[in-house]
């Protein structure tokens, strides 16, 4: 045959794995996550007919003649370039913007993908569409420990933030001067012990004729006791602190001017446990959980992984990645970090 048909066999097949790759790129056009690729050509090597010479003894050179035998495919490369972003309205999908890959982990096989369409089964596990199991780390006590192995991440009702016992109490408003000496005021106050249970703290307040007289009982028995005295409606002595059953019950605010009674609790630093309720995500990949007590904390940290050469990746289906000999290995952080710049 000849070499001219060899020749335009060899474009035929380039150029219908460059049409494979191109079909790819639109049937996925709206996949989430997807990176488009691009096929590299080179030519073949080429037969010498004829070598070159140097010119001499009054004669030109002559130039080599060689006849090329057709062109074959150099490679299939991944543009990973930074898509658009959508949004989406759910909590739990997330983009990276810039470099980085989520990490995932499917029958124990670690993979990598930029698809962030993420979902909750049915055990709080935060999962890829594949079911794959999001990578990151699980918060201690509202702290992300800083590097440590990665694991799957969980936000269901029995994460718990932990019951924080009182030890100060505000106490504001006004204490009327022009008040019958004997009267008395009494307030209660709900506070909490170290297990989240809830108790009340009773404050007395006793118009005497050098001011008012506190007086402080926990539902335990404990007692505290103090004195306020004011001149010009200001105390005359700022900073008063009474201490019932180990809380400190700030009264510094308190005023006393006449007519207005307005003391009361401005709050208290204790709460009982809480179930998380909704989280939201930080720009480094932290989800910061709200939880039925009306605290917030830091459940877990998404983990991103970057790589020398991502374009090395191998690509495993479903929008995910396999690391290769020519990727490099991958180096795992937080958004931010060298892990990812998500």
């Amino acid at each position: 045959m000849l070499r001219s048909l060899y020749s335009g066999i060899s474009g035929l097949r380039a150029h219908q794995t460059m049409l494979d790759v191109s079909g790819n790129n639109v049937a996925n056009v709206n996949t989430v996550g997807f990176k488009s690729s691009a096929v590299q050509f080179q030519d073949t090597l080429s037969q010498l007919t004829a070598g070159g010479s140097a010119g001499a003894n009054g004669n030109g050179g002559t130039n080599p003649a060689q006849v090329g035998l057709g062109v074959q495919v150099a490679g299939v490369t991944t543009n990973f370039a930074q898509g658009a972003s959508q949004s989406t309205g759910k909590a739990t999908d997330m983009m990276i913007s810039g470099d980085g890959f989520f990490v995932t982990t499917r029958n124990g096989q670690e993979q990598y993908t930029r698809n962030g369409a993420f979902s909750l089964d049915g055990n709080g596990r935060l999962t890829a569409n594949d079911g794959s199991l999001v990578q990151g780390w699980a918060a201690v006590n509202g702290q992300i420990p800083a590097g440590g192995a990665i694991g799957g991440i969980t936000l269901s009702g029995a994460t718990l933030s932990p019951a924080k016992a009182t030890t100060t109490s505000t106490i504001g408003g006004n204490l009327p001067s022009d008040a019958a000496i004997g009267t008395e005021l009494v307030r209660e106050i709900e506070v909490f012990d170290a297990a989240g249970t809830a108790s009340t703290l009773s404050l007395a307040f006793t118009r005497t004729g050098a001011g008012w007289a506190v007086a402080g009982e926990t539902a335990a028995g404990a007692t505290g006791t103090g004195a306020l005295a004011f001149t010009a409606g200001k105390q005359a002595a700022p900073g008063t602190t009474i201490n019932v059953g180990g809380i400190a019950v700030d009264l510094s605010t308190v005023t006393g001017f006449s007519g207005e009674t307005t003391v009361a609790s401005t709050g208290q630093n204790g709460f009982a446990a809480g179930v998380l309720e909704s989280f939201t995500v930080s720009p480094d990949g932290t989800l910061v959980g709200s939880f039925s007590n009306g605290t917030t904390a830091n459940v877990a940290r998404v983990a991103l992984a970057s790589f020398t050469n991502p374009a090395g990746l191998e690509k495993a289906g479903g929008n995910t990645y396999l690391a290769s000999p020519n990727s490099g290995n991958p180096a795992v952080g937080s958004g931010g970090t060298n892990g990812g710049t998500g």
